[in-house]
């Protein structure tokens, strides 16, 4: 048995999972994430710790946990984890992917399919009483899906899977930056390795699908985005401050590309001052990339099961770090 720190809400089933296996659990039932110094003092006799992408895993917090063994991150992304200082102590980091792919990626092509096709102002122009007759050059035309040309930015599971919505459900081409050419997906979708540079020349629509990094941050600034077509779109559902919204905002006002539809912010979840107000070609959501009761449950239980895995002595499905993996429980 050991002592295990729940940071943030994640659903009963998954705490009960970590009860039953003997553990002792401090299960903090709450949908906020703790101030630094709450987390530096809650973590202090753990052994096991399951967060959030909103709770900061630093070194602060790692030297305040000289008993953690294993941080089971309840998400793809682990941008919140210093995951090198957390391999240099030797603990274990994992995280969910596979059980979100398909769910994010239905999410951001519905976001590009809203923004092509104007859904939200069409939505409040009919809620204010607007619509009056039906004109052939309504003010709210919009853009062609089928058979443009869609970029993804960073060809993982997720920028893999939006890619085969637009290839097999929309005939559109498909462009894509990686660190290395996926033959596989060249293969099935006739996907094209190119520049950042050629894809945003190029491209229709620009999805970013990458990992938030030193190197990806403030990747889309507004020089990026004057690459881009006028009339190109580009969708976020990767993490905010990949784009920096300021020069954002400029391009949409000035006309530099034609619209964006954001999951993610760069200050979540506070936006960018005057993004709110800007409702033209604009749509907004508040990162609900894999929000969907199922996903979210198995979202839970991943962690979960990466978690038992690594105190049983297991090596977790999904670890980060195996290297530090001792092959001994925890």
């Amino acid at each position: 048995m050991v002592n295990i720190l729940i940071t943030q809400h994640i659903g009963d089933a998954a705490v009960q999972r970590l009860r039953d296996a003997g553990h002792a659990v401090t299960y903090r039932d709450e949908t906020t994430p703790m101030t630094p110094a709450e987390l530096q003092t809650a973590v202090r006799t753990a052994a096991g710790l399951v967060c959030l992408l909103t709770d900061r895993v630093d070194t602060a917090v790692l030297n305040a946990a000289p008993h953690l063994k294993m941080i089971a991150n309840v998400a793809v992304g682990y941008d919140n984890i210093d995951l090198a200082a957390a391999t240099a102590r030797g603990i274990l980091v994992s995280n969910t992917p596979d059980v979100l792919t398909e769910t994010t990626a239905d999410h951001a092509f519905a976001l590009l399919l809203a923004i092509a096709r104007r859904i939200p102002e069409a939505d409040a122009f009919m809620r204010a009483g607007k619509y009056q007759r039906f004109e052939l050059f309504p003010p709210l035309l919009g853009l062609d899906v089928y058979g443009k040309t869609l970029g993804i930015v960073g060809m993982g599971r997720i920028g893999t899977a939006v890619a085969r919505r637009g290839a097999l459900g929309f005939g559109m081409k498909v462009l894509y930056t990686a660190k290395s050419e996926k033959t596989a997906v060249a293969q099935e979708l006739g996907a094209e390795w190119v520049s950042l540079a050629e894809l945003l020349r190029r491209s229709d629509f620009v999805s970013i699908n990458t990992p938030y990094t030193p190197e990806t941050r403030h990747l889309f600034t507004l020089d990026t985005l004057r690459q881009m077509k006028p009339t190109a779109c580009l969708i976020n559902t990767a993490r905010g401050p990949i784009v920096k919204e300021d020069d954002l905002l400029a391009a949409l006002r000035d006309g530099v590309i034609w619209g964006a539809a954001l999951d993610v912010f760069e200050a979540e979840p506070q936006m960018t001052p005057g993004l709110a107000e800007h409702h033209e070609r604009l749509v907004v959501a508040p990162h609900l990339g894999s929000a969907t009761g199922e996903t979210r449950r198995n979202m839970a239980a991943t962690a979960v099961t990466n978690l038992l895995a690594g105190l049983a002595g297991q090596q977790p499905p999904n670890a980060l770090n195996p290297q530090v993996w001792q092959g001994t429980p925890l």
